[in-house]
């Protein structure tokens, strides 16, 4: 039998959750139930950072602990983990902790609503990697907003705390609380009746089968998507399916000519491996949401909700990736670009869901180049996502994929384009090319909050004229290219 209980550590003590509804928050939960308000709402969409609380899992007898936004992180996904909010750091009648201190000491906090959130994600952070410099800092709070401080008191107090780590009462119960979490069975979650529930099937066989028998349950990885569709949407999502803990979906396989990602891969667990195949796409998901984002969000989840905007698929399709769907327990290749249909529309079909993703690694004379347009550096939606993969052979490209994100109704090839880069002596191209014109044959953007479909038709030509200049430059080819004249 499933077990229909959330389990999770906090405290140091097993705790234990029956009646949870399927889209009950965390953050709701330590609000209303735990009357831990030391956790805040601010935005209800995982963009300001005031919900941050840190959730701790057991791997291989040790734990990793990573910041989550908790206004959209549903209460059932817990299940398994520990959970440590800002109320927990320091016990009542003890010093505050390290991160706490170093933010008194260095005035890092003035209205105090987003403190709490800060200090969580620094907490995190404590106990994450070894050095830590300021590029570390800043981008371990970029998911983090405040309006009083300027941010540089912050900085300095995450520079204090992480540059002269102790330990804390954390480290002392980091054992037992691996213990206490290795201990629990394996067992399905689901809450509720076949009318309404929420499900954490545990193996691909369990997921298969509920979904085969529930076609129209909401399948989530991170829910920093689909919690949004019940934080402002207000959505009713009677049926949900967490897939976060199915063994099979959580790997990564690393091989000398693919690399393949479970569905349930988080961005932060697949960031590394990712960039080792171009430097331009791990420096792109580091501009993907936030750190909280990336320790929710998936690569699947971005594939499978088939946003004309998401900034994986053009990079995916860029590298000519296939998808593996699975229905019961039969499963199918596709090409990733193939899967997008229209807007709103893939070819995925009813109990169908997404098991893994290929990605082909570059082969030699083969060069990437990707870029994400957006009015912020951090945490932006992208105007304009695009991805070039080209072969380059004695300066001549022999081969072009072109991807684009914003420009259409899906993440779309640039067909005509493509075939008009073939052939094409890389020193002889500049920004006055007529081939550049090729990119309205491929496009007819939109003009809307972020972009007008002329900027968008501009920044694609001057995007296309970079890739081929920088990848050129990585074949070895340098060259002046010569600038359109002032008028």
């Amino acid at each position: 039998m499933p077990n229909n209980q959330v389990e999770f550590i906090r405290g140091g003590q097993l705790n234990s959750v029956a009646n949870v509804k399927p889209t009950d928050t965390l953050l709701d939960h330590l609000r209303l139930n735990d009357g831990a308000y030391g956790t805040k709402e601010g935005c209800a969409e995982g963009d300001c950072g005031a919900c941050t609380v840190v959730l701790g899992r057991q791997v291989n007898g040790e734990m990793q602990y990573r910041p989550v936004n908790s206004c959209i992180y549903f209460m059932g996904m817990v299940d398994g983990q520990e959970v440590i909010t800002i109320d927990d750091l320091a016990a009542r009648g003890q010093d505050l902790h390290p991160v706490q201190q170093a933010m008194v000491d260095l005035h890092g906090s003035q209205c105090g609503f987003c403190t709490p959130g800060f200090v969580m994600a620094l907490f995190a952070l404590y106990h994450g990697q070894g050095s830590v410099d300021r590029d570390d800092i800043t981008t371990q709070i970029a998911g983090n907003l405040c309006r009083c401080t300027g941010y540089r008191p912050i900085i300095e107090a995450g520079l204090k705390a992480c540059q002269n780590r102790q330990d804390d009462r954390f480290d002392g119960q980091m054992q037992a609380t691996a213990k206490l979490l290795a201990a629990r069975p394996l067992e399905d979650l689901f809450i509720g009746d076949d009318t309404r529930f929420f499900a954490a099937p545990k193996s691909l066989a369990s997921l298969a089968e509920l979904y085969a028998k529930h076609t129209d349950a909401t399948i989530v990885a991170g829910a920093t998507d689909v919690g949004l569709w019940v934080t402002k949407r207000l959505m009713d999502l009677p049926k949900i399916i967490y897939i976060g803990d199915v063994v099979g979906l959580d790997h990564i396989i690393d091989q000398s000519q693919n690399l393949t990602l479970g569905a349930a891969v988080t961005y932060a667990h697949a960031e590394q491996a990712l960039a080792r195949i171009d430097a331009d796409i791990g420096e792109t998901l580091r501009r993907l949401g936030s750190k909280q984002v990336r320790e929710s969000g998936t690569v699947g989840g971005n594939i499978a909700n088939g946003s004309p905007i998401g900034d994986m698929p053009p990079i995916l399709i860029a590298l000519g990736a296939d998808i593996v769907l699975q229905k019961a327990d039969k499963s199918r290749v596709l090409k990733l670009e193939d899967y997008f249909i229209a807007y709103g529309k893939q070819d995925r079909q009813q109990g169908e869901f997404l098991k893994e993703i290929i990605i082909p690694k570059l082969a030699k004379n083969e060069y990437f180049r990707c870029y994400k347009i957006s009015k912020r550096f951090d945490q932006d939606i992208s105007a304009v996502m695009a991805a070039f993969h080209f072969t380059i052979v004695e300066q001549k490209i022999t081969q072009a994929r072109i991807a684009f994100g914003g420009m259409a109704a899906t993440p779309k090839r640039a067909a005509a384009t493509e075939a008009a880069l073939v052939g094409l002596d890389i020193l002889s191209f500049d920004e006055n090319h007529t081939l550049l014109d090729k990119l309205a044959e491929d496009f007819t953007p939109l003009s809307d909050m972020r972009a007008s479909a002329q900027y968008r038709l501009d920044v694609a030509k001057g995007l296309l004229t970079k890739a081929i200049v920088e990848a050129g430059e990585l074949a070895g080819e340098t060259r002046v290219i010569k600038r359109r004249e002032a008028s």
